[in-house]
């Protein structure tokens, strides 16, 4: 892959994740559009790597990738978990619309529910933070060898997104960051050729 591949890449799968995370208000179907931007920003990221010799680029954002899925995999099955273990205590007759109102007005029972899923949020809130850990080593190691320090302020900007994620700033930042690392793409110089040797004398 060329850099300038590499760059185009880079900026439209970047762009993507944009589009994606703003079209997600709108219809959940955009969304897609942020996972296949994810896979080619990481493909952009692996051309990357290669050209300036430096592995971190590529595999720090992967590892990023990893994490943050396994951390929403976690979150969904603990979910479903304390799903599945709220109807199983239920002992209730579902036909008896008096007896459901009954069992949603004990406020002990709902506590319990809505425990359990503060404890699945924290589980995926502590997987993004690390996952933002991992994408900005990534993308901080690009800022150095392609000069664009823009990488560098998304990698940061991301980060504190993350801390932030329980509050909707937080996704906002993430965003944000996602804008300046298609600009970063788009911006990034070709490498100047070295000079010849000088003549022998």
């Amino acid at each position: 892959m060329t850099l300038e591949s590499g760059k185009t890449l880079g900026g439209i799968g970047a762009l993507l994740v944009v589009i994606g995370f703003l079209g997600f208000f709108a219809s959940g179907y955009i969304a897609i559009l942020a996972l296949v931007g994810m896979i080619i920003t990481l493909i952009a990221l692996k051309g990357m790597a290669d050209h300036y010799n430096e592995a971190g680029i590529f595999n720090n954002a992967l590892y990023g990738v990893i994490t943050l899925i396994i951390g929403v995999v976690a979150f969904i099955a603990t979910l479903v978990v304390v799903i599945l273990m709220a109807l199983s205590n239920i002992d209730i007759d579902w036909t008896d619309p008096a007896a459901i109102q009954a069992y949603f007005m004990n406020f002990s029972n709902i506590g319990n529910i809505i425990g359990a899923a503060i404890g699945a949020l924290v589980v995926l809130f502590v997987f993004t933070i690390v996952s933002a850990i991992f994408f900005r080593k990534s993308l901080t190691s690009l800022s150095t060898k392609s000069g664009e320090n823009i990488f560098a302020t998304a990698g940061l900007l991301w980060l504190i997104g993350a801390v932030l994620t329980m509050v909707l700033v937080g996704f906002i930042l993430i965003g944000i960051a996602w804008i300046l690392i298609a600009v970063g793409f788009f911006s990034i110089k070709p490498t100047a050729p070295s000079p010849p040797p000088p003549p022998p004398s």
